[in-house]
């Protein structure tokens, strides 16, 4: 996954979880530490989770009854992405837009404005050249700060920074891609450490915004 210091569905069935698979063939543009976590820690890992299988679950659209997302912006720190929905690769990996200016939405799980679950929303840290993407930004926001999602015959969702926290690739808590509880924005990117020789970087930096209204 391609992410920065400035600027992963409906994993949560019952059965499984989706790993998440942020690749990046450039060299590294973020510190050699991931910033600061702040807010409540996230959940253990469910380790007995099992990967989903690709194919799973509803296509998109289907038994939503919210507007999809078409665009997020995080206005106190820049971030500005176009909104794409993603699914789920043939290797049961959540798919992540190539283009680091975009974020990919996780269809099989709420869309952003949803009255309960966990919306998910996933982008490239940087690019192949090591320029950064858009959800590099996440590594500068602060509690409080505001995240908009516009949606496509809605109005903008709105929700407010709660926690920032960094998580080794492979404990990324089932509880991310819950679709029942509380509502909550979660968004999602990679962070140091970057090692080559492992595909990259090794953790997730994972931001939670809870709704804020209007």
């Amino acid at each position: 996954m391609v992410e920065s210091t400035s600027r992963l569905a409906w994993a949560a069935v019952t059965t499984g979880t989706l790993a998440i698979v942020l690749g990046v063939s450039g060299p590294p543009s973020l510190p050699a530490a991931p910033p600061p976590d702040f807010g409540p820690a996230a959940a253990s890992p469910d380790t007995a989770a099992a990967r989903l299988p690709a194919g799973t679950g509803p296509r998109a659209g289907a038994g939503h009854q919210d507007p999809p997302p078409r665009r997020v912006l995080v206005p106190g720190v820049g971030l500005d992405a176009r909104v794409t929905p993603v699914g789920v690769s043939g290797q049961g990996d959540l798919a992540v837009p190539e283009d680091p200016a975009v974020a990919g939405w996780y269809r099989f799980g709420p869309e952003p404005g949803s009255a309960r679950g966990s919306a998910v929303l996933v982008g490239h840290v940087d690019g192949d050249t090591g320029a950064l993407g858009e959800f590099a930004a996440l590594f500068d926001v602060r509690r409080g700060d505001r995240v908009e999602v516009r949606r496509a015959g809605a109005g903008p969702a709105v929700y407010r920074v709660v926690s920032r926290v960094t998580v080794p690739k492979e404990d990324l808590p089932v509880s991310v891609f819950r679709r029942t509880g509380a509502p909550v924005l979660t968004l999602i990117t990679c962070a140091p450490p970057f090692a080559p020789g492992q595909g990259g970087y090794l953790a997730n930096l994972v931001v939670t915004a809870e709704p804020a209204g209007t």
